[in-house]
């Protein structure tokens, strides 16, 4: 071996793995890392300046291809080089296939193969990529993106994919553990931590935890306020937490970042036509004319209570007694224990991609308020005329400033149709589903 090494042939080999080594990790650097060097005015070239320099970095390789062709460690950098754009490649398949043949235990060859097969649509095969690799050595790559494999595969039942969910989050948060300092790592816990969120009982502890987790991805790493995947699924739970302006900007921000992605602009362009909507419709208490508004409310007394009026109801905060009706006007922004909001339905709302069932109601001094209530069933809704009674309600005042458009109104939220009383009567357990989110990440 020494003999070997004085003719300088696996020195020299050594020496050319590591130069190569260097080119394929300055082609992640320079795509991660892209709006250190770049204006995000040239947010819409990233793609084309990635593939060009993907093209660089392939040419290098190849010119050294000959005679290194059969070494794992240059058919892993072959196969990390085309890994670096979105979307399949066989050839990158092919040359990581090949690596982990040769040499078993190298765990970057499976961890990008594991990346190949996901974005081939294999989640299977990622899976037992990823779970491979852990195999052979506990590493942060793995452990993460075996949290995403965990969230996309289907689930027999609720539960099996509540269960796949916990085993996510836990996946993560090792990750996380093996260096605090990784933005990518903190991200996708953010990611795994809205998921936990939708799909065990909206907990607001965990709504909490994913945006410090998404907040620590971009203290600890300067690239991770350009994921524009990050603003997109922050602003996600943004909006179901009725934080309107800080989802618009993150929407917004995240179209700024990828031009070519569609999304972002378009879940822009819905909440603020959903504003535009909820603020015209209140200003003119839904269009109902004077007359017939007038007939409405004429109907509307306290016998509309229905069981909130009797000494044993049980309210959501598990209070017992009855409930005080109030008039709009005199709820201020919170929760009001021991109170109940009533009044006449004057509008509804139906949205594309909305996360609420949206109505209007407007009590006997004519104060109107919109109530968004969610996890509502498709078949569940509220007719124009119908009486509501919204028993402790959380009232919020919304001001909203976004690109030289404000919006301010007050607000009613109502976790679930199973905590109104409509037309006298509490609403059957069929009004009720569990609200089901679309985040999509474009790295998920």
């Amino acid at each position: 071996m020494a003999e070997d090494e004085k003719n300088g042939e696996p020195g020299e080999e050594k020496n050319e793995l590591q130069t190569l080594k260097e080119l394929v990790d300055d082609l992640y650097n320079f795509r991660d890392c892209y709006f250190e060097s770049h204006s995000e005015e040239e947010a819409g070239r990233k793609q084309s300046d990635v593939a060009q320099e993907t093209e660089k970095t392939l040419r290098k390789l190849e010119e050294k291809e000959d005679y290194l062709k059969h070494k794992a460690e240059f058919l892993l950098l072959k196969g990390r080089c085309l890994n670096v754009a979105p979307d399949f490649s066989a050839v990158a398949e092919e040359c990581l296939s090949r690596a982990v043949k040769l040499e078993p235990g190298l765990v970057d060859g499976w961890n990008t193969l594991g990346e190949q097969y996901w974005k081939k649509g294999d989640l299977i095969g990622a899976k037992n990529c990823f779970t491979g690799a852990l195999q052979q050595s506990k590493n942060k790559v793995s452990l993460r993106n075996l949290s995403m494999v965990l969230r996309q595969l289907p689930a027999v039942d609720r539960e099996a994919h509540g269960k796949q969910v916990m085993e996510s989050v836990d996946m993560a948060k090792q990750a996380v553990q093996l260096d605090v300092t990784d933005g990518m790592s903190w991200y996708i816990l953010g990611n795994a931590y809205v998921s936990l969120f939708f799909a065990c009982g909206q907990n607001p502890q965990l709504s909490q935890q994913a945006l410090s987790a998404y907040a620590q991805s971009e203290k600890v790493d300067r690239a991770a306020s350009c994921y524009p995947e990050l603003h997109f699924n922050r602003s996600t739970l943004f909006q179901y937490e009725e934080m309107f302006g800080s989802a618009l900007g993150g929407f917004s921000r995240a179209a700024v970042l990828d031009p070519s992605w569609a999304e972002p602009p378009e879940r822009e362009k819905q909440l603020l036509d959903y504003l535009r909507k909820v603020t015209e419709l209140i200003q003119n208490k839904g269009k109902v004319k004077s007359r017939r508004l007038r007939t409405m409310l004429s109907t509307l007394n306290t016998s509309a209570l229905g069981p909130c009026s009797s000494p044993q109801f049980r309210s959501p905060t598990g209070r017992v007694g009855s409930l005080e009706p109030r008039m709009l006007s005199s709820l201020t922004h919170g929760h009001h224990p021991g109170v109940a909001a009533l009044g006449k339905v004057v509008f509804s709302l139906a949205t594309e991609g909305r996360m609420a069932f949206t109505f209007g109601m407007v009590d006997s001094e004519e104060t109107c308020i919109v109530v968004m209530v969610y996890n509502t069933a498709d078949s569940w809704g509220v007719l124009i005329g119908d009486t509501v009674v919204i028993p402790e309600p959380q009232v919020k005042r919304n001001s909203i400033t976004h690109k030289y458009e404000s919006f301010d109104f007050r607000s009613i939220r109502v976790d679930s149709p199973l905590l109104l009383i409509v037309n006298g009567k509490k609403q059957n357990v069929h009004s009720q589903i569990a609200t089901s989110v679309s985040y999509k990440p474009q790295s998920e």
